[in-house]
């Protein structure tokens, strides 16, 4: 497996640069498509995030992948995105590193927040629209299994995940906290009905929320969301009035360009208010709102990259948990990486075994011809010795071959087994 990750995240790029990179539900179906037909030989897999752009790429052989810089420009052409305006935002990574990062990724230890439960989703989502798309094979199969697996034992065997935390509840409590005392008494309107506006919800809920309305551009899933959590959905061309009349809003749909600017909120929206206050969550990427529309009167605008420091608290508190999370990443990653090199070994193992099979076939054919009188049991007993000497002699070079893949990949063992056994590629 030649394994190759390209992309950028919440560590590397602001959200406004994230922004530009991201790809829709469709878009990343579309550009698997188009990436499947330019790189023929390699497996992709694409996970678009708010947090995080990330390109992942499995070749059969290090010649079948393409380069880092040729995944690079297969992201930013899609887009239309100049290289200049990504210098230095996007990391590239191979093999075990890639392997590492996406375990950790899976099991929210690189999370703005750490230990929320979304991302596993998400992780999952990306290689099922891979397998959609037709650009997933058993490489990515094996890596993304490995992956949830990884997430599910920190999940199950520490308590990094005992209390719900996720963007959301920390941008509820740290933030929206800051502007109102209660919750009870305030119009909370909620753009989006996916499953960041869902997770929004129920903290508002549970912190008192009340007086709700979704809006969103299908009116069936504004419905059903408001239903569950004792809103009301609002038609889509009642967005504005609904700016109007709110408290507190929360973005979280997913849009390509901002759904208000600041000039739009000025002309529709501010004089309607009059000066009151107006806490606005936007959790969407690309953003749902104009970074400008935080500078009108009685705007209180929060992005995801104002929950930097938020997060960093939430890190903190679970920093006694998370070397036990990374023991377990970093065991899965180096079982993985073990499988992995093992599998090269598969062929020279085969040739092996066949060398041995064959003449030991051949000459119990012989033996049997020139002692005829044995019976069935004692040919049976003679061909149970014969495979219990194969195995032995096969014995210790398989396990010099295992014991060498916890190290990395044996090719200097594979190549010497090779011609010392006379066995063809």
């Amino acid at each position: 497996m030649n394994l190759l990750m390209v992309g950028c995240n919440h560590r590397a790029a602001g959200v406004d640069i994230r922004q530009q990179l991201a790809f829709g539900a469709q878009q990343t179906s579309d550009a698997l498509q188009r990436w499947r037909a330019r790189f023929a030989d390699t497996e992709l897999a694409l996970l678009s995030t708010c947090n995080r752009v990330e390109l992942y790429a499995v070749g059969a052989a290090p010649d079948a992948a393409p380069q880092p810089d040729e995944l690079v420009d297969a992201m930013l052409s899609y887009h239309g995105l100049p290289a200049r305006r990504m210098e230095g935002r996007l990391v590239s990574l191979a093999q075990r590193d890639a392997v590492l990062h996406l375990f950790r990724v899976a099991a929210s230890l690189d999370s703005m927040v750490v230990g929320e439960p979304q991302i596993l989703s998400q992780v999952k989502e990306a290689y099922q629209r891979a397998v959609e798309s037709g650009s997933a094979g058993p490489g990515l199969h094996e890596l993304f299994q490995a992956a949830m697996r990884a997430a599910r034992r920190v999940h199950n065997e520490t308590r990094l995940h005992r209390h719900r935390v996720s963007i959301p509840s920390v941008a509820i409590a740290d933030f929206a906290t800051r502007v109102f005392e209660r919750f009870d008494d305030k119009r909370v309107l909620l753009i989006g009905a996916g499953e960041m506006a869902e997770e929004t919800l129920r903290y508002l809920k549970d912190a008192g929320a009340r007086r709700i309305r979704v809006v969103n551009r299908s009116w069936d899933r504004a419905a059903a969301l408001a239903e569950a959590w004792g809103g009301a959905a609002a038609p889509w061309e009642e967005l504005w009035e609904e700016l109007a009349a709110a408290d507190l809003v929360i973005g979280a749909a997913s849009v390509q360009q901002p759904l208000v600017t600041a000039a739009e909120f000025q002309q529709v929206v501010a004089r309607k208010r009059q000066q009151r206050p107006l806490f606005v969550l936007d959790l969407a990427a690309p953003r749902n709102f104009d970074a400008d529309v935080g500078e009108q009167l009685g705007v209180y605008l929060y992005s995801l990259d104002d929950l930097a420091h938020a997060c960093e608290r939430n890190r903190a508190a679970r920093a006694a948990e998370l070397p036990s999370a990374e023991k377990i990443v970093l065991a899965e990653t180096d079982a993985f990486m073990a499988a992995a090199h093992h599998r090269l070994a598969g062929p020279v193992i085969t040739g092996l075994r066949r060398n041995l099979e064959e003449p030991k076939r051949a000459e119990l054919e012989r033996l049997f011809r020139r002692l005829p009188q044995l019976d069935q049991r004692a040919r049976g007993e003679i061909e149970l010795f014969a495979d219990r000497l194969v195995n032995k002699l096969l014995h210790p070079p398989m396990e010099s071959l295992r014991d060498a893949s916890q190290e990395g990949p044996p090719h200097g063992l594979l190549d010497a087994l090779r011609r010392l056994f006379r066995l063809e590629d």
